[in-house]
């Protein structure tokens, strides 16, 4: 099967890491390069014409029937974050190789342009979507300038590549660009929690994520009656709670303090500051910022009544990214087309799709992940929800295909 050759591709390009060991690769990374190189050469053999732009995005172009055809881009990210999975992001650049190889040389109305970004999570120089911003324009010389932990900039790593930054520009897509579609695993549980295969995203999730430093009083674990306590930890422990039951009470909210640190930090004494993460998505803006406002009203109130202080520190508001609405009913109309009932969900994870949409129709599909299970060595995809992706992107082609015919002959 065409989606056993898929995984396996997935599996060999593991080899390729900073980190013995693990699987890390990150932008522009000796490990990247190896990697692309591959993919390039699988490119290649499937008929494509392949370049490394100015971004370091690996992009391989399979011409259309016709040299003035407009283009449909189909791909996902090649870099990993540490100690990663074989799938996330490589599997949506190996699917659409896989597509392409499919025509077996028949040419379509339209040209596909496959591409890997060379960066979409954010590892090496803490700023995601590097390669799929050049896409769309998004790269200035305050982007190029901002540096890694080793005080190379993106501009630096760019031209030690073997690149030139100042031709970033020559990496936007133009109006030929017709669509673009990402394959990518869920990263979650929902489709296999409904035991369906395959999903289509309708639109990722806007986030905000914030720092919430609650402040009261150290003393004491001792000799401090319970009565006379100002206790920063209890009281941001009330507000965990609160969090939690405002995100069950919403329908669609995901809200979540994953990192609490408390100062001094000692067991025996009763900690006078404590600092929260707080992280809140939804995918309509308007929801997402009411409950931020309301989880930080709920902090001033315990605060004030624990005879603490509390204070918010807003680190991103990121808008809610719609997929096109016709594309997205096309890839639905796909997947049912093999026989199969998909999911319309929302991503509560970010992708390059979000980026791309912002001046090219786009959509998502989404495989199953067992277990949820992803950034870590045992995630994992089915054979048979490849294969099934396989077909619906087939499918896909296939609608594309019939409505250009339709838009030549008028």
């Amino acid at each position: 099967m065409q989606a056993e050759k898929v995984i396996s591709r997935c599996r060999y390009l593991e080899q390729f890491t900073e980190e013995p060991g693990q699987i890390k690769r990150t932008f522009l990374s000796p490990a990247m390069r190896d990697c692309m190189q591959t993919v390039q050469g699988w490119m290649e053999a499937a008929g494509m014409e392949v370049l490394t732009d100015a971004a370091g995005n690996l992009r391989g172009h399979y011409a259309g029937a016709h040299p003035t055809s407009h283009s449909v881009l189909i791909g996902s990210h090649l870099d990993t974050v540490p100690n990663s999975g074989a799938f996330d992001g490589v599997l949506g650049v190996m699917m659409g190789l896989a597509l392409v190889e499919s025509l077996n040389g028949e040419r379509l109305p339209f040209s596909i342009d496959l591409v890997g970004f060379s960066e979409e999570e954010g590892v090496r120089f803490h700023l995601p979507f590097i390669g799929s911003r050049a896409l769309v324009g998004r790269v200035d010389a305050d982007f190029l300038a901002t540096k890694d932990s080793d005080g190379v900039s993106i501009a630096q790593a760019l031209t030690s590549f073997g690149l030139d930054p100042l031709k970033i520009e020559d990496c936007q897509v133009g109006d030929a660009v017709a669509g673009f579609l990402e394959f990518h695993i869920e990263q979650g549980i929902l489709l296999e929690s409904e035991d369906l295969s395959l999903g289509v995203v309708k639109a990722i999730a806007g986030q905000t994520r914030a720092e919430m430093t609650f402040t009261g009083r150290a003393r004491h674990a001792g000799t401090t009656p319970m009565r006379l306590r100002n206790d920063a930890v209890a009281g941001a422990a009330e507000w965990v709670v609160e969090v939690e039951r405002l995100a069950l009470d919403s329908p669609g909210l995901v809200a979540t303090v994953g990192d609490l640190r408390t100062h001094p930090g000692a067991g025996n004494v009763v900690a006078g500051q404590l600092h929260a993460s707080l992280d809140v998505r939804h995918e309509e803006d308007s929801v997402r910022h009411q409950a931020v406002d309301t989880l930080l009203a709920r902090a001033a109130a315990i605060a004030q009544r624990r005879g603490l202080t509390v204070a918010s520190k807003m680190l991103m508001d990121q808008p809610a990214v719609a997929m096109d609405a016709g594309l997205s009913a096309l890839a639905m109309e796909a997947i049912r087309n093999i026989g199969l009932q998909p999911l319309s969900m929302v991503s509560g994870a970010g992708h390059d799709a979000m980026i791309l949409a912002e001046c090219v129709p786009t959509t998502m599909i989404f495989l199953r992940s067992p277990g949820g299970i992803s950034h870590h060595p045992d995630e994992s995809v089915r054979s048979q929800d490849v294969e099934n992706a396989l077909a619906a992107g087939r499918a896909f082609l296939r609608h594309l295909t019939q409505q250009a015919n339709k838009e030549q002959s008028v």
